[in-house]
């Protein structure tokens, strides 16, 4: 085991997640040297392996995807990818990149378990880059009143209702005046996508019985690894130990995949009441 030293400095922001339940006021971690928020990104990884991932993507992937991950001449764009939108730390892309498509002519590549999370830190960062560009450069197409095309009654009940969002959040409470901090286009850019402000954790059982509870830092289809609340990194293989996994944002991104549209746009409406 090793000690992880951490230079993080912990600056936390209001972190609205929506999709049918998909608010969560949370804080997002930032690594010294990695993009500022000022830069509008969410950051997830530390810059130094986003760094490591930009240049490991261009040596295995960019001849198909772009070296953007944006899509190339033969490979799709990346960034609009389902799997790289609901990666939980390469539970999505780790595979992919082990096992490739064959039948659609992507070869599977022999990497390390780091060199693959160096490229899903990477993917992350160009995912957040590309969310937060979206929202941030709003004009006159994103209008309130272009985006408001649902019914605020039928969203407020789906709000106490078959969303469940009551369950965990509060207009007079955590979304107390949220029409009134966003403009319209990122509150419904933060509605729709969740966030990587909650960050999973993990309970790791040994089999002598001890556990070991801390924030997930890899989690792949053979090995897991944490830091724990003293900021020991520890790692196991998979097949050695049982593990529960603590994941806030869970339900939302099961939401995220059965949600309507009707019901996305009803609930947007909803929001825009609280001022």
């Amino acid at each position: 085991m090793r000690k992880v030293i951490s230079n993080r400095k912990r600056n936390f922001l209001a972190l609205f997640v929506i999709a049918g339940c998909l608010i969560s006021v949370s804080m997002a971690g930032q690594e010294k040297g990695a993009p500022s928020r000022g830069q509008g990104l969410w950051n997830e990884y530390p810059a130094a392996q986003v760094k490591r991932g930009r240049i490991q993507f261009q040596k295995t992937c960019a001849f198909c995807h772009g070296p953007n991950a944006n899509g190339g001449s033969t490979g799709p764009n990346l960034v609009r990818s389902a799997v790289v939108r609901h990666d939980v730390k390469g539970d999505k892309i780790g595979p992919v990149i082990r096992n490739g498509f064959p039948d659609k002519g992507m070869p599977a590549f022999q990497l390390t378990n780091s060199q693959i999370m160096d490229i899903v830190a990477f993917l992350r960062y160009r995912l957040d880059e590309s969310d937060r560009r979206s929202a941030a450069h709003t004009s006159s197409n994103y209008s309130l009143k272009k985006l408001l095309v649902g019914n605020a009654k039928a969203g407020k009940e789906f709000f106490y209702g078959a969303g469940k969002c009551s369950s965990c959040h509060s207009p007079t409470g955590d979304l107390k005046g949220i029409a009134g901090k966003y403009p319209p286009a990122e509150l419904q850019a933060r509605m729709l996508y969740p966030r990587r402000g909650n960050h999973p954790t993990a309970t790791v059982t040994v089999a002598s019985g001890k556990q070991y509870t801390g924030r997930i830092r890899l989690l792949t289809q053979y090995d897991i690894a944490i830091v724990d609340g003293a900021g020991w990194y520890r790692s196991w293989p998979l097949d050695s130990v049982k593990v529960k996994l603590h994941d806030r944002l869970a339900a939302h991104r099961k939401l995220l995949s059965v949600i309507t549209d009707t019901e996305m746009h009803n609930l947007f409406a909803y929001l825009e009441t609280l001022k």
